[in-house]
């Protein structure tokens, strides 16, 4: 049976239709789903007994049940999720200045086996149902009880390896009877499919896009970044090009500073003439150290002169935020855990 969040609302409009009912039930349906927030077909007390038997006779809620709870000392909030086959995910709330922003899974596990990230160390079991990813956002939004106003789809797992239910889940988050999130507060964010990166682009989408590079060269991109092997630099960089003919819109490159990897001033200068001519700003992310690895964060100062390099080199480049780091929910550190701790 379908999740009810899975259907977009053009798609309920014609089923009722298909079914012998009025267009407008498909307005009233969402008004229970995205505003009320009910739980229960039962609870959507003005849809007359033929409706609601076509509800309960067609779709299902999605199961999701909080197990674990944790607050960081900046205010971010982690959630273990257990889903309904049994698996686990996380989603986090990061609290910023410019709003609440939510962080969501699209996957149970990730297949890019990027060696730095934490995510990538259980393989990919399933993708995520859309319904499953809105029910991320609806769950958390209700324990939270701030509104949510900004998505970033970059939590476990690699949201263009599940392109169909992220474009679905973007399409409710963002309808003016769905989650109404504007486009431009919805981020989409993928290692470097460039297949995807190009039907992407067809969408015609106010989305923003992020490319996560983390690396200046196909030899070290190689190396820390499988999914390298199949899309070299220059593939990922004539993506970009193509992306910016459809939308004439700016990418985020996120780049992850590794200790003595990648970090160094002619990284710097080779990354900024990759980027060259691009209408693009890098996002420089702290590494966050996870056990299994043995990468570091670099320092201060060469954090500080690897910003500066790409600046002098005519590359906007700002620092993200830190947040969450204390309770494994900063980029790269998720990877679902029970409340025990134990990996799952």
């Amino acid at each position: 049976m379908k999740n009810i969040y899975d259907i977009t609302f053009s798609e309920l409009e014609t089923f009722f239709l298909n079914n012998g009912e009025k267009k407008y039930r498909a307005s009233q349906t969402f008004l229970w789903l995205y505003e009320k927030r009910v739980k229960s077909f039962l609870e959507m007390n003005n849809l007359n007994d033929e409706s609601l038997k076509l509800l309960t006779d067609n779709f299902s809620f999605p199961i999701l049940t909080m197990i674990n709870k944790q607050v960081s000392e900046d205010g971010t909030v982690k959630y273990l999720y257990k889903l309904k086959d049994g698996n686990y995910i996380e989603t986090v709330i990061m609290r910023q200045n410019y709003g609440n922003s939510i962080c969501v899974t699209s996957q149970v596990g990730c297949n890019m086996g990027c060696k730095f990230c934490a995510s990538g160390k259980l393989k990919k079991i399933r993708d995520l149902e859309a319904g499953e990813m809105i029910a991320q956002v609806i769950e958390s939004e209700r324990d939270f009880a701030e509104k949510i106003s900004n998505i970033v789809v970059m939590g476990i797992g690699e949201p263009f390896d599940n392109y169909d239910n992220t474009m679905r889940f973007i399409k409710n988050a963002n309808h003016h009877k769905g989650l109404n999130i504007g486009a431009r507060h919805i981020t989409a964010s993928t290692c470097g499919l460039v297949p995807k990166i190009k039907e992407f682009s067809e969408e015609k989408l106010q989305v923003n896009l992020a490319i996560s590079l983390h690396a200046s060269n196909d030899k070290l991109r190689d190396e820390i970044m499988p999914i390298n092997r199949k899309y070299k630099l220059k593939d990922v960089v004539d993506a970009i090009k193509y992306y910016m003919t459809k939308s004439n819109r700016r990418i985020t490159i996120e780049y992850i500073l590794l200790k003595d990897i990648n970090d160094q001033k002619e990284h710097a200068i080779e990354l900024a003439n990759v980027l060259k001519g691009l209408n693009v700003y890098v996002n420089l992310i702290p590494y966050n150290e996870i056990v299994e690895v043995s990468y570091k964060k670099s320092s201060t100062e060469t954090l500080k002169n690897f910003q500066q390099t790409l600046i002098d080199n005519k590359i906007n480049a700002i620092f993200r935020q830190e947040l969450g780091s204390d309770i494994d929910a900063a980029c790269g550190q998720l990877r679902s855990k029970t409340v025990k701790g134990e990996r799952v």
